[in-house]
């Protein structure tokens, strides 16, 4: 099965030919290069594929992006503020390592004891909250000075020291 990795949302139309501009986190300016097709979540959990007919970068964050089969500005209308996702191969390759979303599916350690996979990365102004399933609970676990140990690239491994009683919450 296919692993599908959240990279935005599509925020805007634009013209009236049905373009639309994705928001992403990428962390780098991107035309979708070689990506054939956006995953589009129209129900929750349900990415349906949209083939990627012309994609343009606008900015480090925004891409302008016209998809199969979108002719219009209403049918454009209809995608606003979903969720858009890659295939994992295509998100690995267009991921810049310095953007907090490449932890996406690195494992979170907590003083030796894995947690679970990294699920989503929410940013905030002071730290990152890192989604991570604990005893089939959603948890969200901070990432900043105070508990970042270090990053494990190679392992894809995420180590923390997390305050006491944080895990509790989640049991």
């Amino acid at each position: 099965m296919n692993e599908y990795f959240s990279i935005g949302k599509i925020v805007s139309v634009f013209g009236v030919s049905g373009e639309v501009i994705v928001s992403h986190s990428l962390g780098k300016k991107t035309a979708l290069k070689d990506v054939k097709a956006l995953f589009i979540e129209e129900r929750k959990d349900k990415p349906i594929p949209y083939f990627i007919e012309s994609a343009k970068a606008k900015n480090e964050k925004d891409i302008l992006v016209k998809l199969e089969g979108v002719i219009t500005r209403e049918q454009a209308s209809l995608l606003l503020q979903k969720e858009v996702w890659l295939l994992e191969k295509d998100f690995k390759k267009l991921v810049s390592k310095a953007a907090p979303i490449h932890l996406l599916g690195y494992s979170l350690v907590n003083e030796g004891t894995v947690l679970g996979d990294i699920t989503e990365v929410i940013e905030q102004p002071h730290q990152l909250l890192c989604k991570v399933i604990v005893n089939g609970n959603e948890a969200l676990i901070p990432l900043h000075d105070h508990t970042l140990e270090k990053i494990d690239s190679k392992q894809k491994k995420v180590h923390v020291i997390l305050p006491d009683g944080l895990l509790e919450l989640y049991r």
